[in-house]
């Protein structure tokens, strides 16, 4: 089994979430968790990978920008994003990109 998002044919979107965490742990695994649960539950949910070495980046796929829109806006989404800027992060990127070509390996 691979950790690689098994995606569809382009065009789809990418929003990459490139972050600092702070040293605080609590509440954070168990949170994050629970993101990945409702995020695959969500319509236009493609994938996710994930990785973190001192820097976090994770990397989630959609079908259209309004499916992003709408997990931006779920209400437990919405309390995780506070509690991340609130406790969890230092710093944080999110950049959104249309994917228009893939190939691998």
């Amino acid at each position: 089994m691979t950790d690689i998002a098994q995606t569809p044919p382009p065009p789809y979107y990418a929003v990459i979430f490139s972050n600092e965490r702070t040293s605080v742990e609590q509440g954070y695994e168990d949170t994050a968790e629970r993101m990945m649960t409702l995020a695959k539950l969500q319509p236009g949910f493609l994938g996710v990978e994930s990785v973190r070495h001192g820097l976090g980046i994770t990397v989630s796929y959609w079908q259209s920008l309004e499916a992003i829109r709408q997990w931006k806006q779920n209400a437990e989404h919405l309390q995780a994003q506070r509690q991340g800027r609130e406790q969890w992060y230092d710093n944080f990127t999110i950049r959104i990109a249309k994917v228009e070509r893939e190939y691998s390996l």
